[in-house]
């Protein structure tokens, strides 16, 4: 699978836990991450509405593990092949998937991408 970005193979990118990001991962290799809720809509919503100001999200089975996965040297394409060694066909379609995954974690702020 050729997924390209701008001319580029998405597969060769790597990614990093970005800096100041909060999280642990339980025995059980569960991980959680804590996000601060900011913005105008969030205070208005924690003040009146009593909801938090740190929520805890939970990643779960693959998604915790690809997470941890993720360290600043590993590209898409090794994270996808771990992936694979522990899921095996679960994973499948694996490249596809991993990528819209990567794409959502980015988008969330819970990595930055350092290549590409």
């Amino acid at each position: 699978m050729q997924s390209k970005e701008n001319g580029e193979n998405f597969l060769e990118y790597i990614f990093e836990h970005k800096e100041g990001l909060i999280f642990e991962c339980s025995e059980e290799g569960e991980v959680t991450v804590d996000m601060e809720n900011r913005g105008v809509l969030n205070r208005f919503a924690q003040r009146f509405l009593k909801q938090p100001r740190i929520s805890h999200i939970k990643l779960e089975g693959m998604g915790s593990y690809i997470f941890m996965c993720v360290d600043g040297k590993r590209s898409v394409y090794a994270i996808g092949q771990l992936v694979h060694e522990k899921f095996g066909d679960e994973a499948e379609p694996l490249y596809e998937r991993l990528s819209v995954y990567m794409r959502r974690l980015e988008s969330v702020g819970f990595v930055t991408r350092m290549k590409g």
